[in-house]
């Protein structure tokens, strides 16, 4: 599949240019229907050919393709509902201590942040928050706030500038200093390779919703081997443990332990076909395209840039004199932005369904 392939499957791209991907993506044709044909099998035929098993048996065929694009083994991999419930789950399962001590940078979207401000609150944890300039990380500064910290939370790519943070460095400093690392991954899958294992990371959280395009519900949790044992989970339920009926009980070996109960598979079967479609595509088409279509756009921008003048995602943000009103005027006329709260700007996300023709209706609405 090509991108003007992967364009053509995506219907909502008819009636408007659309350029808000980082925040939720236009789900093409082929998602969709994979969708609605296991929810029509599941509801019409399962009941005679036993809706456990036949949802249970999707969602771990799904389990497999997830895990297959992020670098991990199956049993490593949990659903989830978002980025912000994989992030709670994580902050549910420490075992926390007065005095202990969380370091996040100040990129962090709103799910990155808000679940240690309750922790701050409840447990008598530190919040350390890590300055940034310009979408990077100072590692100098990095390394002094996780002296004494027992996690450490980052983007792998920041959806205020579009930069990528150096996870695997980041990763070696803080275990270094013995702290656990939480990467917020949501704005990395579809828009380029993510191996879970290179980074090294503890705990991966992420979602299908944005880049790869799939449907909203369809999160994932990603909790490295050794790791997973110094969780103190205060959730169970029949989905996570070896036997539910035993006397006494024992959870799963991995990240599925997290999932505790019935749940719909349909979320997770369109998260397996939108990995599959992006993997038809290829990061190589998916990449190139983007840079091009970034640097067309970037050139074209009169106001100032807070993304990176070189291609590194295809978030790029923007000045306007009034961010809120830009968005509306250019929703009006048919092509999709968002604003931001900080950087108070304008953030157009440009994915491979996108053509030149798009960037230039989008800098022409600008005028």
């Amino acid at each position: 599949m090509d991108p003007d392939e992967l364009r053509a499957d995506i219907p909502a791209l008819d009636r408007c240019t659309y350029f808000n991907t980082g925040a939720s993506g236009p789900t093409t044709r082929r998602v969709v229907d994979a969708a609605t044909d296991f929810l029509e099998r599941h509801a019409f035929e399962g009941p005679a050919e036993g809706p456990y098993p036949m949802a249970f048996d999707a969602i771990d065929a799904a389990r497999e393709v997830v895990a297959g694009h992020l670098g991990a083994a199956p049993e490593d991999v949990a659903f989830t509902r978002s980025t912000a419930d994989g992030v709670n789950l994580v902050a549910g399962a420490i075992d926390w201590q007065p005095g202990d001590t969380v370091v996040r940078t100040d990129l962090e979207h709103p799910a990155g942040i808000l679940p240690w401000e309750r922790l701050s609150d409840r447990r008598d944890v530190e919040v350390r928050v890590l300055e940034t300039e310009d979408g990077r990380l100072d590692v100098d500064a990095l390394k002094a706030a996780v002296a004494d910290a027992r996690l450490v939370v980052l983007s792998s790519l920041t959806w205020t500038h579009g930069t990528r943070l150096p996870v695997e460095e980041v990763v070696e400093i803080a275990h270094d200093a013995g702290a656990r690392v939480l990467v917020d991954a949501v704005q990395s899958p579809g828009q380029h390779p993510v191996d879970v294992r290179e980074w090294g990371a503890d705990f991966v959280v992420g979602a299908g919703h944005k880049w790869l395009l799939g449907v909203w519900g369809s999160g994932f949790l990603y909790v490295a081997p050794d790791a997973i044992e110094a969780l103190d989970l205060q959730r169970i339920g029949y989905r996570g443990v070896e036997d539910p009926t035993a006397e006494g009980y024992e959870y799963l070996a991995g990240a599925r332990r997290f999932e505790v109960g019935t749940t719909s598979p349909v979320p997770y079967v369109a998260l397996a076909a939108a990995v599959e479609t992006i993997e038809a595509v290829g990061y190589d088409a998916i990449q190139s395209r983007v840079a091009r279509l970034t640097d067309r756009l970037k050139a074209g921008l009169d106001g100032e840039l807070y993304s990176p003048r070189e291609y590194e995602s295809g978030l790029v943000t923007f000045a306007a004199d009034d961010p809120e009103a830009t968005v509306q005027r250019l929703g009006e006329d048919g092509v999709v932005v968002r604003s931001l709260p900080g950087p108070h700007a304008v953030r157009a996300s440009v994915h491979a369904f996108n053509t030149a023709a798009d960037v230039d209706r989008l800098l022409d609405a600008l005028d």
